[in-house]
């Protein structure tokens, strides 16, 4: 019967999501020649279809100091990720001129891909360094030249079990480039709520965390090492203990 509760809340998730697509799409075709207005056009879609979905996927979220979304400041928007519902929580929180980053492959994937194209979001190809490289310059560009912050989640992949994964290179190195600071986003028990591999959702209340800003204008590509893990200590200390690297939840126990 959960199943079946869950199949339905999905289908009427996606169908809203579809008929919200009708009104941005015009909008954003229109808007083509300005990635600017493009973005900011995505996040109020995403605000709209992101909380309607978490609503229906029966998570109760509670947002704590919120007003450090409220997008006063361009920055890097970190949050840890362990379930689909993370997605939608962050077309949610994004506050508007912000945009996401993902791999270039995303923009293949029918109807997401063209969205997520259409609203002006930055794709980078992962395939080799070089690339990477390239792809990371197009960001930078991107983001002074539109005055964009940026969502991500710096694990690059779902936690299968809600602890948090080591952090990737690319939100150092994203960092150095734009100088902007890092704002975490803790979010907690989202993996409870919707399991990875898994499309049934589990009643549950969750708790998302909104830290201070971290400034970077002092990083360098000497310390980058250190100030990624200064910032995952962040999270680290944040989360609960079921949430914490297994090796550090077994001392701390």
């Amino acid at each position: 019967m959960r199943r079946l509760d869950s199949a339905i809340r999905l289908i009427l998730g996606f169908t809203w999501m579809s008929l919200c697509a009708l009104i941005l799409i015009p909008l954003t075709v229109l808007c083509l020649p300005w990635r600017g207005v493009r973005v900011r056009i995505g996040n109020y879609y995403g605000k709209v279809v992101g909380s309607v979905i978490a609503w229906l996927a029966r998570a109760k979220v509670v947002i704590h100091d919120r007003d450090r979304l409220d997008g006063s400041f361009p920055a890097i928007y970190v949050s840890n990720h362990a379930s689909m519902l993370d997605i939608f929580l962050g077309m949610w929180l994004c506050p508007a001129g912000g945009c996401g980053i993902a791999k270039k492959e995303v923009g293949r994937v029918p109807f997401f891909g063209w969205l997520y194209f259409l609203t002006g979001h930055l794709l980078i190809d992962r395939a080799n360094r070089e690339s990477a490289i390239a792809g990371l310059k197009g960001v930078t560009e991107a983001v002074r030249k539109y005055n964009l912050g940026v969502w991500m989640w710096p694990e690059g992949t779902r936690s299968r079990d809600g602890r948090l994964l080591p952090f990737k290179k690319g939100l150092g190195h994203l960092a150095l480039a734009t100088r902007l600071p890092i704002v975490p986003v803790i979010v907690h028990n989202a993996h409870k709520n919707w399991q990875k591999h898994t499309f049934a959702f589990t009643p549950v209340t969750v708790d998302v965390n909104v830290l201070p800003p971290i400034d970077t204008t002092g990083w360098t590509a000497e310390d980058l090492d250190a100030r990624l893990e200064d910032v995952r200590a962040v999270f680290i200390q944040a989360l609960g203990e079921e949430q914490r690297p297994l090796a550090l939840a077994k001392e701390a126990s």
